[in-house]
């Protein structure tokens, strides 16, 4: 198994614009930085996750106004949906953070201050395009004409020609040193292509951004200047720090910054790899280690959408086919960074055959065996031969060095594929040994292979944990396991067993854990 890592771990989210309700895309980022989080604890780790909504801006207002009634009110009903989202997909996160929160409100205030102290922020006017559905200006080369010969930004959305008073940063002045920064850090922007795209971004030139807007006020005052308020990406960036208690020096500023990562979708990397590392230069703040932009889940290999009728909530999905079955999939199913499809057929599909067929029948098939041929009395007294001996390093190897190694690279797929890999050798052994049969012909032997299924059951159970929590507590729990013996280093515990039995722990009656599923309409995937 690699090191331990004991040092702090930071993970945020991208937070959600709450002008409409959660979709899958947003429950997908929510439970992948989840399963990053939940690893990191179990690999020793002192964790901080945040996650959160992004509530100003003018999309917002005009959303309430559609509404007749105010931003705030509109900020209020909206993020809560989100938090419910999280809740009710077992996230883990530290703080939920809202963007109208008064902490909030003084940390862009104060990081506002630190880059005008160094110069960066100027007065001036402001003449340009303006996606309100992106909150994102863009300059004339990048705009795209739609069917009507409209102008429209690089996402397809529509463009407004915007003049106003602004405040600009000079973003200009950090060309050469993001370009510094992907060339010498490549692993500061992942994957590969999305550093690809940012080098090709930059290298073409950087335009001083503005950062404020007088044609509403809906957002964080900027300092010193009536009528202005912050560009709300200045804003919501700065959500990462105020978490941490910036600007004051709490302790959790000098623990958790900077943060290891940010994970985001693909559509959002320029804020976080281009604004974003120039805005804490400019404050003389530690960057990020990490940006990840992952891909896009498409419904059925299609992007959704309202006008396609393709839309998915994720809450509705999780309770049709279960929160755990859900998080396994998405992390199983989609090669993380790249884009992905779902469809139910294909959740039922997987699900059935990996969590229920192979390792739920696993552990049900073990633990049955062992209530009702040894009286539900693990024992630590017995001699393993070289098939038992074979299939713990084959299960060790996957659980405590592959999969800990794939899901350090956030390779996730990758490492519950060799996971998988070490069910199906468990189901094998099990077919091999047959274990039925030795309790007339051999029940000494047959004692070694129940007893060596539990051992990697357990293992099984403990190394999916992050994935699949509730499903893994409910199957450790079965298995007499303490609540802190659930995490890598308790893996290592070479005497866990004589422990356990030991302190007169008996089997109950077992209980599946990973029941097959249906599609909704009763069919079969």
């Amino acid at each position: 198994m690699s090191d331990q890592c004991p040092t702090p771990f930071y993970i945020t989210t991208a937070i959600s614009y709450p002008n409409g309700r959660p979709h899958i895309g947003h429950a997908y980022e929510a439970i992948a930085a989840d399963v990053i989080a939940r690893f990191q604890r179990a690999r020793g780790r002192e964790v901080r996750f945040q996650t959160g909504t992004d509530e100003h801006g003018l999309k917002m207002l005009r959303k309430a106004e559609e509404q007749g009634r105010s931003a705030r009110d509109l900020a209020d009903e909206m993020s809560g949906y989100f938090r419910s989202m999280c809740d009710s997909l077992n996230v883990s996160y530290d703080r939920f953070i809202r963007t109208v929160d008064d902490d909030h409100h003084g940390a862009s205030q104060a990081l506002w201050q630190a880059m005008e102290a160094n110069g960066d922020l100027y007065l001036d006017r402001y003449e340009g395009w303006y996606s309100v559905r992106d909150e994102a200006f863009y300059d004339e080369s990048e705009l795209v004409t739609g069917e009507g010969a409209e102008r429209l930004s690089p996402q397809g959305t529509p463009v407004e020609w915007t003049v106003e008073e602004s405040w600009f940063f000079r973003l200009s002045n950090y060309q050469a040193k993001l370009l510094d920064l992907f060339e010498k850090d490549p692993d500061f922007l992942k994957p590969d292509s999305r550093r690809n795209e940012m080098i090709a971004f930059v290298s073409a030139g950087l335009r001083d951004l503005s950062v404020s807007r007088t044609s509403f006020d809906w957002g964080v005052k900027v300092p010193g200047s009536d009528g202005h308020v912050m560009y709300v990406w200045v804003d919501a960036l700065t959500n990462y720090l105020t978490g941490l208690g910036y600007p004051d020096e709490t302790e959790l500023m000098a623990k958790f910054w900077p943060a290891d990562i940010h994970l985001i979708g693909k559509d959002i990397v320029r804020f976080h790899a281009v604004y974003w590392p120039a805005f804490l230069m400019s404050a003389g703040l530690a960057l990020p280690r990490q940006v990840f932009g992952h891909g896009f889940l498409l419904n059925r290999g299609e992007k959704e959408s309202k006008s396609l009728g393709n839309v998915t909530d994720p809450i509705e999905l999780a309770e049709q086919f279960g929160v755990d079955t859900l998080r396994y999939f998405l992390m199983r199913e989609v090669a993380f960074g790249q884009d992905g499809s779902y469809s139910p057929e294909a959740i039922v599909t997987r699900a059935n055959a990996e969590l229920a067929n192979s390792f739920g029948n696993l552990a049900q098939r073990t633990l049955s065996m062992i209530f009702k041929n040894m009286d539900g009395v693990p024992s630590a007294q017995y001699e393993a031969d070289n098939a038992d001996e074979a299939l713990e390093t084959l299960v060790n190897n996957a659980c405590l060095t592959v999969l800990p190694d794939e899901f350090e690279a956030l390779n996730f797929s990758e490492g519950l594929a060799e996971w998988m890999r070490a069910v199906f050798a468990c189901n094998q052994y099990v077919d091999e040994q047959a274990p039925w049969a030795l309790r007339k012909e051999d029940p000494i032997r047959m004692v070694a292979v129940l007893m060596t299924l539990f051992r990697q059951v357990r293992t099984l159970a403990v190394a999916i944990r992050c994935v699949v929590p509730d499903s893994a507590d409910r199957l450790l729990d079965q298995l007499g396991i303490a609540p802190d013996q659930r995490d890598f280093a308790a893996l290592e515990n070479t005497h866990w067993l004589e422990e356990l039995t030991a302190s007169g722990f008996t089997l109950t009656k077992p209980e599946g854990v990973f029941p097959r599923i249906e599609l909704p309409n009763g069919e079969p995937a």
